[in-house]
């Protein structure tokens, strides 16, 4: 018996996803986001197992050359694009896509001398005011790129939207008209929808969709879970029971004795807590699937443990298996109990966890 949390990763659920992401946009090609390993999955394993992806989204350039070093040979896009003109052979030699979305970026390409072209994705920033280069500076920068003899014919065209995961709010539909008008008369492929758009604003799926955290089976909304979209969870989260306590009625628990019992029962201490990358911030109550039940949090996360509420009839046993999430407890329930939201929970899970994939 592990003594430490596993992570069981169904790379079947994950080609799924992948397939679901096919059904709600048929007519576009899939950029697959693999950044922050694979949003905690395992970026290598992960990427693997998505063979009828397109192609691959990473932020940083250690991401990307992890894939080749791998034997990955899907087309790669860094999100993020280059940091400096010295990384553009390396750009070219592993065949590597990037983005620009500054006038840094457009001028290192312009300047350079390399043997080959490479593949350029230009951002326009219609209103996230993170990455991309201004509405107005569009026609000038799409100009040079095409004059760029360091750039391949074909550039492609993109956006971010700020609040797609947002179903009633107006930016996305002004972020796509903004876009629309920008790119009026180019024949250039584009790409604005992330997993929010995917599901919600079809009429944002162009040519390419960047399908990230749905891919993973989770809803990016939040009163929602995956399984209402027909996704299947990749991950499953879980631990062992590896104390039994019986407490009295009044009797408090944990660090601050912040959780009281207001009745005899029966405690279970499970080996897993913020060192492992369970939310330290969870609340009292907060669910653990156990025995074909939820279970409520009860106390303060420790570093390495968490205790939860048996009940006075509890009839558990050390060494049973705790879910901490997966399909039988949605990680969106437990992100909304601990104030954060799934990525957070996914990406924190930290190497104390044993992965497993099936």
């Amino acid at each position: 018996m592990s003594r430490r949390p596993v992570a069981q990763i169904n790379l079947a659920a994950l080609q799924h996803n992948l397939q679901r992401v096919r059904e709600l946009a048929p007519n576009s090609q899939v950029l697959a986001v693999l950044k922050a390993n694979a949003y905690g999955h395992g970026l290598v394993r992960v990427a693997q197992a998505l063979t009828e992806a397109d192609a691959f989204a990473v932020a940083r350039i250690d991401e990307a050359l992890a894939l080749r070093t791998a034997g990955i040979v899907k087309p790669i896009v860094l999100l993020e694009g280059f940091y400096e003109a010295a990384e553009l052979p390396v750009l070219l030699a592993n065949n590597l896509q990037t983005v620009v979305h500054n006038e840094l970026q457009l001028n290192a390409l312009e300047q350079t001398s390399l043997d080959g072209q490479l593949k350029v994705w230009l951002k326009i920033d219609t209103g996230m005011h993170r990455l991309g280069i201004e509405p107005t500076q569009f026609s000038a920068f799409y100009r040079r790129l095409w004059q760029c003899s360091a750039v391949l014919p074909g550039i492609r065209l993109m956006t971010h939207f700020c609040c797609a995961d947002e179903l009633d709010s107006t930016r996305t539909d002004a972020q796509l008209s903004l876009f629309e008008q920008l790119i009026s008369g180019k024949a250039e492929q584009r790409s604005l929808a992330n997993s929010a758009a995917i599901l919600a604003w079809p009429a944002s799926h162009a040519e390419w969709v960047r399908p990230g955290l749905i891919l993973h089976g989770i809803s990016p909304f939040s009163a929602q879970v995956g399984q209402q979209h027909q996704l299947q969870p990749v991950m499953r989260l879980s631990s062992r029971l590896i104390a039994l306590r019986q407490v009295q009625r009044g009797e408090r628990v944990g660090y601050g004795g912040q959780w009281q019992a207001d009745k005899a029962t029966t405690l279970g201490v499970i080996a897993v807590g913020y060192g492992d990358g369970y939310p330290r911030h969870a609340r009292n109550g907060t669910p653990v699937w156990l025995n074909g039940r939820e279970v409520g949090l009860a106390g303060r996360v420790s570093m390495d443990m968490i205790t939860v509420d048996l009940g006075p009839d509890a009839q558990d046993k050390l060494g049973d298996e705790a879910v901490l999430w997966g399909p039988e407890l949605a990680i969106e329930r437990i992100a909304v109990a601990s104030g954060t939201i799934p990525y957070e929970l996914l990406c924190n899970i930290t190497p104390r966890v044993d992965y497993q994939y099936l």
